[in-house]
């Protein structure tokens, strides 16, 4: 399997996650593409959390850790599980974010 990003076919693993990570504008709009979601500013921020997040751990958080990242450190207090699954309805931000901000697919262990 395989999403075009840029003009450059990339390789995805069975749900749709990318292999090796991009951190480009680009794959972020050819995944919402793929996914027929119009990305607000909400979603950008989650997005750049997740990112940041990879870059800086290697992995990306879970879901409560990742709502307690966008309320502390995001400037998202407004951050809930209803909100990240109003803006990511297949599978939260945990998972579908994670998708579309180009990142591998997440390791869904506690503690992350």
């Amino acid at each position: 399997m395989s999403i075009v990003i840029n003009g450059v076919e990339k390789e995805v693993d069975d749900y749709g996650y990318l292999l090796e990570p991009d951190f480009s504008d680009e794959a972020v709009q050819a995944f919402a593409a793929a996914e027929g979601l119009e990305l607000t500013e909400q979603h950008h921020k989650i997005i750049n959390y997740l990112r940041e997040k990879y870059k800086e751990d290697g992995h990306t958080p879970n879901a409560r850790n990742l709502i307690k990242g966008l309320q502390d450190e995001a400037d998202m207090p407004e951050a809930d599980n209803k909100l990240m699954f109003d803006l990511f309805p297949d599978g939260g931000a945990a998972k579908q974010a994670c998708r579309i901000a180009g990142l591998p697919q997440p390791k869904g262990k506690g503690g992350y």
